[in-house]
């Protein structure tokens, strides 16, 4: 690799040293989102938005607690215009939301940005921005450092003239790639826009600070946005926002180190579209506070129901893996995961019920699962699938959750080895209905009709009364029916004393009682573990009644002995 080609970010701009506060602080409490998908975001799509579809992701944000929302770039196309327009002429936008328009520092284009706001009711923020780095400024727009501080002013002027006058209107100041610019010469050109805005606490302007291409690793960016949370004037006068972008994928990172270092508004893109690898995502940035008991203000209650308005509108799908929304990122595929996030749900249904509380209403502690999928409108069905990498704990709550098949710790064990078998030959994951038939051929009894040779269970009878109950057992046994009558005991051992009278011994080690499926249409289902020349073995037996299935358990067992192992 080339890596001689690429210098530091300590050699590419001056990284102020400064005692830092940032590493001492925590996060408390949300900041200002706003989502910039309607302009950042849609700029960087192949096939940009139509009107339609901004309409609905701006419904989204709006439905979701957005407070406020940059809206389009109105000089820059007529859609985008148009939608300004129809912000302005409809009821769309609830009062309490800020609209915010972008714009270059050329005259021309602010004016027409201002036109495009007129009969706005709403709060509004003009948001000006340009480029300030050595590179943008010695290649890409040929001034020098005092030739742009002027354009810039310049710009800030004219948007004065054309909107200061307007009471609701505010403004936004973006030095774009902030992050790869002299410190000391953004202060200089911040200071001086907030003179000549006439910031005031009451009137605040927002100095958005952009990382437009990640090049550090996210300390850096917190130590300059903390020398300048600490180094600007008219401070009190000032929302210091941060609009990080994921080139080195630490995006997230550095909007949280940023807002320990005094960053008090984050803009980005919810699930994290825009230009190159994208915008910081505030959709994970928002739950990552969730997770930590820290209100987001944002509703994620439905969180496919946006992730689907999200792709519709972007043409885009959210990835598998995404942190959150991913279809994956509540499953576990590992044994010892699945096998921790079962004892997990069983401790939290556990300790609800001896709380006296809701499952809904306890502190969160499954392992695994930084937070409740139902927090985000997911259920649990997805939590654990199973492939080859899957362990006894996974393949039981599957069962369990589906169909109700209880299979006690011993079982498990066993059954993990029929599940190894399947799908390392299969190569695939499993399903639970695939589970449930692995589970089937493995224990339950083949047709016994289809083969003279095996040992059936004509009938039985018990008679109460008298000191003690008799049972009495018709056996079919290669072809010929005997019958026997046992005094004392149960149904069970009265079979296991008949199948021992022929050469057939079953010797029960326990047998444990579940179902397949719930309510009235259930069957009982019998695990039956005994021991063989071999060791301890399991089969199972299904009924209308615990009596039936118990039986059958037994004989599934009998023919398993007489053939000399485990079929299935």
């Amino acid at each position: 690799m080339p890596s001689h080609r690429y210098r530091d970010v300590y050699s590419l701009v001056e990284v102020p040293l400064t005692e830092r506060d940032w590493p001492t602080r925590r996060l408390t409490a949300a900041p200002l989102w706003v989502p910039v998908d309607l302009r950042d975001g849609n700029q960087a799509l192949a096939e940009p938005m139509d009107p339609a579809r901004k309409r609905r992701f701006f419904e989204l944000m709006v439905s979701m607690g957005y407070k406020e929302i940059e809206v389009g770039y109105p000089s820059a196309s007529q859609t985008d215009y148009d939608f300004v327009r129809l912000i302005a002429e409809s009821d769309i936008a609830p009062e309490d939301v800020t609209i915010v328009v972008f714009t270059p520092a050329r005259r021309d284009l602010i004016e027409r940005t201002v036109a495009s706001i007129r009969g706005i009711a709403n709060p509004v923020v003009i948001h000006m921005y340009t480029a300030t780095a050595p590179t943008w400024r010695d290649m890409v727009l040929g001034y020098g450092t005092e030739d742009l501080k002027q354009l810039i002013l310049a710009g800030g002027r004219d948007v004065w003239e054309f909107a200061g006058h307007l009471p609701n209107v505010r403004f936004e100041f973006s030095p774009e790639v902030f992050n790869l610019t002299e410190p000391d010469y953004v202060i200089d050109i911040c200071d001086a826009m907030t003179e000549l805005w006439q910031a005031t606490p009451e009137r605040p302007v927002i100095l958005n600070l952009p990382a437009t291409v990640e090049v550090a690793t996210p300390n850096v960016y917190a130590d300059q946005i903390e020398y300048m949370h600490k180094n600007l004037a008219r401070r009190d006068a000032v929302i210091l926002s941060v609009h990080p972008h994921n080139d080195r994928g630490t995006g997230i990172a550095c909007a949280e180190l940023a807002v320990l270092a005094g960053a008090q508004r984050v803009e980005g893109c919810i699930f994290g579209n825009g230009e190159r690898t994208g915008n910081v995502d505030i959709a994970t940035l928002a739950l990552n506070l969730h997770a930590q008991g820290v209100d987001p203000m944002i509703d994620f209650s439905d969180i496919d129901g946006i992730r689907r308005t999200v792709e519709y509108c972007n043409r885009i799908e959210v990835h598998a893996r995404h942190p959150y929304v991913g279809d994956l990122v509540h499953t576990a595929f590992s044994g010892t995961h699945q096998d921790a996030i079962k004892k997990g749900f069983a401790e939290h249904r556990a300790r609800a019920s001896a709380e006296g509380r809701t499952e809904r209403e306890i502190e969160w502690r499954v392992p695994y699962l930084p937070i409740d999928p139902a927090d985000i409108g997911r259920d649990y069905d997805a939590v654990i699938r199973v492939n080859s990498q899957s362990g006894k704990g996974g393949i039981a709550y599957l069962l369990e959750t589906e169909y109700g098949i209880e299979l006690p710790r011993r079982l498990q064990i066993d059954f993990a080895r029929y599940v190894q078998r399947h799908t390392d030959t299969t190569g695939a994951e499993v399903t639970a209905a695939e589970l449930r038939q692995v589970f089937e051929e493995a224990y339950l009894p083949a047709d016994t009709d289809a083969d003279p040779a095996r040992v059936a269970l004509v009938s039985y009878d018990i008679a109460e009364g008298g000191v003690e109950s008799r049972t009495q057992i018709i056996l079919r046994i290669d072809g010929f029916e005997h019958t026997a009558t046992h005094a004392g005991g149960g149904p069970v051992e009265a079979l296991t004393a008949t199948l021992e009278t022929h050469g057939v011994r079953v010797d029960v080690v326990s047998l444990h009682q579940t179902s397949l499926g719930s309510g009235d249409d259930s069957d009982a289902l019998t695990l039956l573990e005994h021991r063989t020349e071999d060791g301890a073995a399991w089969t199972a037996g299904r009924g209308r009644s615990v009596l039936s299935a118990s039986l059958s358990a037994v004989i599934t067992a009998a023919n398993r002995t007489r053939a000399g192992g485990t079929e299935g």
